[in-house]
């Protein structure tokens, strides 16, 4: 296992911040770097992730957060599996963390709204919390959408046409707000 060097403990020392741990990796060389590297890679599933995505390797770097927000916004209830909506954010705050990539974003938000749409279409109503998250992933995926050049909006706007049509049974105000942010959204685009 590789040494690194380490802080003086003697003295008392404030929180440790970020500027710190910086300070502290500029002393290392980069064989010392990539041993840190290493161990932050077995440490955690979440940190192979992390650098499967930050590096394109592995193959669909979309597939772990695109299993998670499954998962958690349409969860196995025959397990008793609950929803959950915080966890199916994080995995796209990951993914934006890890890469910034605005096509792939709009696609895990996109498809968390699928996820949480076809969840109450096949199971029923939920209750207005879910509602509420999965009408403000709608938002935001919709203007993560028009951030994308043109080219590249329409598979997307098909996409969140077909939530906003299916949801036409649902209440908590949930598909009219759909309508109201896809039409407010693709006003000229539409048919």
């Amino acid at each position: 296992m590789e040494s690194f060097p380490l802080i003086n403990t003697d003295r008392k020392v404030s929180k440790p911040t970020w500027s710190s741990v910086k300070a502290a990796m500029a002393s290392m060389d980069s064989k010392q770097l990539v041993a840190l590297v290493s161990d932050l890679y077995r440490l955690s599933k979440e940190n192979q992730i992390f650098l499967h995505t930050r590096f394109g390797v592995g193959g669909d770097v979309l597939g772990p957060y695109k299993k998670t927000i499954e998962a958690c916004m349409y969860p196995d209830i025959e397990r008793n599996k609950p929803v959950q909506i915080s966890k199916a954010k994080q995995a796209i705050s990951s993914y934006s963390k890890a890469v910034g990539d605005p096509r792939g974003e709009a696609e895990l938000m996109t498809f968390f709204a699928e996820c949480g749409n076809n969840f109450t279409l096949d199971y029923g109503d939920i209750d207005e919390v879910f509602y509420d998250a999965l009408n403000r992933m709608y938002w935001r995926a919709i203007n993560k959408v028009l951030s994308l050049p043109e080219e590249e909006q329409h598979e997307f706007q098909s996409r969140l046409k077909a939530i906003t049509i299916s949801s036409s049974n649902i209440g908590w105000d949930y598909h009219d707000r759909l309508c109201d942010d896809y039409y407010e959204a693709f006003p000229e685009k539409d048919e």
